[in-house]
């Protein structure tokens, strides 16, 4: 088991980092949702699109954090400069944006309807949108970012 962890070690502090960058973009998102609307009434719906700005601003704080993470535990740095490597992570990270936000408008109106109750906790249609749209593109985000922007 132990050697298989370590043969692993990059994938399993990926999901480590990525784990707490999900936290971070969630919770993010929960107090955007919540907030944002009292001060910008058409965030609930902006032209048939569902929490447009606390998607995109927690996305932003998820991203920013994932890039910390990535450079400190996951990733060795890669043959570009520093300000090379940012720009394709900060690229890479804006077409995983677009994606996360069209998934997650899939997910919010087609796909989860109603809200779960875990029995302790209940997910709201917005925040399980969110939470499987950030599970989806983080398996594009992996190879993406370990291929082309750190040449793993």
């Amino acid at each position: 088991m132990k050697q298989l962890l370590l043969r692993h070690k990059q994938i399993l502090f990926f999901i480590i980092a990525g784990g707490l960058s999900a936290i971070v973009e969630i919770g993010s998102f929960k107090l955007f949702s919540v907030y944002l609307p009292r001060v910008f009434v058409s965030e609930y719906n902006l032209y048939g699109i569902k929490y447009p700005f606390s998607n995109i601003f927690s996305t932003s704080c998820g991203i920013i954090t994932n890039y910390f993470l990535s450079i400190w535990f996951v990733f060795e740095r890669g043959k570009h400069s520093k300000r090379k490597e940012f720009a394709y992570f900060i690229s890479v990270s804006v077409v995983s944006t677009i994606i996360s936000l069209i998934l997650f408008q899939i997910l919010y109106h087609y796909v989860f309807k109603d809200a779960f109750d875990l029995g302790f906790y209940v997910l709201s249609q917005e925040m399980m949108s969110k939470i499987s749209s950030i599970l989806i593109v983080s398996l594009l985000n992996y190879s993406v970012k370990k291929k082309v922007i750190f040449n793993g």
